[in-house]
């Protein structure tokens, strides 16, 4: 049980950044990985040139790996920004104009996960008003995900680290994917359930698993403290992939975790190489 039972992928987000983009699924291959995720890679532009989305395609498929899960754009992805969909304005329509192109690139690769983050709130804006538009938008992407068979990822992210970000605990991320679900009548949204967000929320986890794993598309994890890898913090995250194993949970869990001050390919020792491919 625990990390042997699980079917791992590797962020290229957060992990092997040492590298240029296109050289990142390779390295994770040759650290053993056969499943990757990323954040939308083009902090700048919800919409790239085809050559550069054909460019990393290549990458991912000569790499041997497969893109299991994707964000939608989402402003300034490492930065100030945690999502945009629920900004008014430029944001907003930024994050419109890239559904179809994040949806078509994952469905050209096989993915079948599409993360939604949600966005600060803004100073000067009714809550209400950005949650009005954050549902309108997540509908459209929701519709966008289910015509390449995928499914929604909302996410809970943590307070101290993202304080006027709304959704940071379970409840709230698991409250807005059932409105999402009942506004579309998909079934298709879901709960990215990220253990290190969580534990910095100080929330019950064993609590989070047993309430919420039916709802959860996605697990991320990372140790607490410190976001670093399995055991260079507190949190027992054997017990805790065992529990969500128990509660029904098959799907991928994706490593988001800092490396630290090594290279990325040494940030795997906790996980021994016959381990690594999916099964």
């Amino acid at each position: 049980m625990g990390f042997a039972d699980q079917r791992f992928n590797v962020n290229l987000s957060i992990l092997f950044t040492e590298l240029p983009l296109l050289e990142r699924p390779a390295a994770a291959a040759a650290a053993g990985f056969t499943a990757v995720e990323l954040w939308w890679p083009w902090i700048d532009t919800p919409t790239p040139e085809r050559s550069e989305l054909d460019a990393l395609r290549r990458a991912i498929e000569d790499a041997g790996v497969r893109l299991t899960g994707l964000n939608f754009y989402a402003g300034q992805l490492p930065g100030p920004d945690r999502g945009a969909l629920s900004v008014p304005g430029e944001e907003s329509e930024r994050f419109r104009a890239n559904i179809d192109v994040a949806a078509d690139f994952a469905r050209s690769l096989g993915c079948t996960a599409l993360n939604a983050l949600y966005g600060n709130r803004v100073d000067g804006v009714d809550p209400a008003e950005q949650d009005a538009l954050a549902l309108e938008n997540l509908v459209r992407a929701a519709r966008a995900a289910d015509r390449i068979g995928a499914v929604l990822l909302i996410e809970a992210l943590n307070a101290p680290e993202s304080p006027r970000y709304p959704l940071v605990s379970a409840p709230a991320a698991v409250a807005v994917v059932d409105r999402v679900n009942e506004a579309t009548g998909l079934g298709n949204a879901r709960f990215l359930m990220d253990l290190y967000h969580l534990a910095m929320n100080g929330e019950d986890l064993p609590s989070v698993i047993e309430r919420y794993t039916a709802k959860t598309g996605h697990v991320q994890i990372a140790d607490n403290p410190g976001r670093g890898a399995p055991g260079t913090g507190s949190l027992p995250l054997e017990d805790l992939l065992d529990r969500l194993t128990k509660a029904g949970y098959e799907g991928w869990v994706g490593l988001e975790y800092k490396p630290g001050d090594r290279p990325s390919a040494e940030a795997f020792d906790w996980l021994p190489a016959d381990r690594r491919p999916a099964r």
